[in-house]
């Protein structure tokens, strides 16, 4: 059994020979009743991760630790500064297979080992408040560090923990934080344990020479769009596989930016390199739209119900939706677990990381920044006029639904490639995006309404087949047409005031 804990936790520096005694009245805290003493705890833990420590470079940590009130595997995932979510399973021999699924995306196929044992007697104090609830925690910890794997040595020292109990509110820290400072203790230099084992038991690191930074070209400001996307995929492959809200929208997000950089700055990045990188990318933004796309079309019909009266329900309707959505929910999240775990998606990685090592600039990757990047967004908005402009021209039906989804897709690309200009082009491009952005949501609202009639009519076989009414299915698609037409009627004078508002 995996199970998940937010923690947030501050580290402060301490003497070798400090102890609890030292610390000052922490009952002086506002809100603290009372310090309880909870004794001694021994704790042996061991850290793995790759021989060349991609787990740390990522601020990932992975122990097999005995001892304590939570003895068993820890995997630590940072959430932001001094909040980590920890994922903890029972005790085993090797790595739990979960644990390995979600370092997969940093460790790719290279062996966990044990890098460091830390071994802690942690001397423990609960503060709680007048009814006996816990506050937070607060430990010094005498810490024996033991180098296994890549390096050599042992080190030693003592540190103070301060962790806020479960569902507790993050400023209580800050109040202890002020009584410590006042007392002369300052926060610790080292974000971990594993961190500072690492720095004080590794070998030095190589002396590098300084090179003095180049100008940035557009070849420069295209890349490191592409390795932010890059790096939103890795760091998001977790919170996908633990099913964290919006994730997979996040991660499916970024497969896009990527694709659109690929097509929209094709003057910078060869295209026969760059293209069937774009392939394997719409195959994976394709398995994570499985659960999204079922995530919003069970929000939207949903809604739709809540928004009818009840004279107009009629038979087991939001029952059905229920079921339909768990069963199309069950499938996706396993197939989407089985892609991450398999050689295609990793394959992927590795060819995103190759890219970026070695990327396949064009002649005008070395231009000027702005000219090249300017070039680009204008043969995108040309061809989003030509898209848009021939949707508007054909009647009511399939092939204006069509033409409205190409128009859609292609608005995406210009906004993804807008957001990459705007650092450079500046209000130009922040106003193309914020324009983008609500043509998206009319087109939008358009293939929603496709996408919900489709899946009415799914429901509604499903509901005759089962003998049941389907007169509440009917009324539903009858508002999902018209929230279709209001959609193409605004269309037109949506569209003529973007192009009249950009240059491009």
């Amino acid at each position: 059994m995996v199970e998940t804990k937010r923690e947030i936790e501050r580290k402060y520096e301490a003497d070798a020979d400090a102890g609890l005694s030292d610390l000052p009245d922490l009952t002086r805290v506002s809100g603290v009743s009372a310090v309880v003493d909870k004794g001694v705890a021994e704790l042996d833990a061991t850290y793995y991760d790759t021989a060349d420590q991609r787990l740390a470079a990522a601020s990932l940590t992975l122990r097999r630790r005995t001892g304590g009130h939570d003895a068993g595997w820890h995997l630590k995932l940072p959430v932001s500064d001094g909040v980590r979510d920890e994922v903890h399973a029972p005790l085993s021999d090797t790595v739990p297979h979960a644990f390995t699924g979600l370092v997969r995306s940093r460790a790719r196929d290279a062996e966990l080992v044990p890098v460091v044992r830390l071994r802690s007697a942690r001397d423990v104090r609960h503060l709680v408040d007048e009814a006996g609830g816990l506050l937070a925690e607060v430990s010094v910890d005498r810490v024996r560090a033991e180098r296994l794997s890549g390096g050599h040595g042992t080190a030693e020292w003592t540190e103070i923990e301060v962790e806020l109990a479960d569902g507790g509110d993050p400023a209580f820290l800050d109040k202890v934080e002020k009584k410590l400072r006042k007392a002369g203790v300052s926060r610790s230099r080292s974000t971990s344990k594993l961190a500072r084992a690492l720095g004080e038991t590794g070998r030095k690191p190589r002396t590098e020479a300084v090179v003095k930074a180049a100008p940035v070209t557009a070849g420069d400001h295209v890349l490191a769009y592409v390795r932010a996307q890059r790096d939103a995929i890795v760091e998001l492959d977790p919170a996908v596989r633990r099913d964290v809200h919006d994730a997979v929208h996040g991660m499916r997000v970024a497969t896009r930016r990527l694709r659109s950089t690929f097509r929209s700055y094709g003057n910078i990045l060869d295209r026969t390199v760059t293209d069937p990188v774009q392939d394997e990318l719409k195959w994976l933004a394709g398995e994570l739209g499985i659960d999204r796309d079922r995530e919003v079309l069970t929000e939207r019909l949903t809604a739709a119900l809540d928004d009818l009266p009840g004279t107009l329900l009629a038979g087991p309707v939001r029952g059905r939706l229920r079921a339909w959505a768990h069963a199309r929910r069950s499938g996706s999240r396993r197939r989407l677990v089985a892609v991450l775990d398999g050689g295609r998606y990793l394959d992927l990685l590795v060819t995103l990381d190759a890219l970026l090592a070695t990327p396949p600039l064009r002649g005008a990757a070395a231009d000027t920044t702005e000219k090249a990047i300017t070039k680009a967004l204008r043969k995108d908005f040309a061809k989003l006029s030509g898209l848009v402009e021939e949707a508007i021209g054909l009647p009511s039906g399939e092939g204006r639904d069509l033409a409205v989804h190409e128009s859609r897709k292609k608005t995406k690309r210009t906004r993804y490639a807008a957001e990459l200009a705007t650092p450079v082009l500046g209000e130009p491009a922040k106003s193309l995006v914020r324009d983008m952005k609500a043509l998206q949501s009319l087109l939008g609202e358009h293939q929603d309404s496709v996408m919900a009639r489709e899946a009415l009519r799914d429901l509604a076989s499903q509901a005759h087949a089962a003998g049941e009414n389907g007169f509440t299915y009917g009324v539903l698609y009858g508002r999902e047409e018209l929230r279709a037409t209001y959609a193409e009627a605004a269309l037109p004078e949506t569209w003529q005031s973007i192009h009249n508002e950009n240059t491009f």
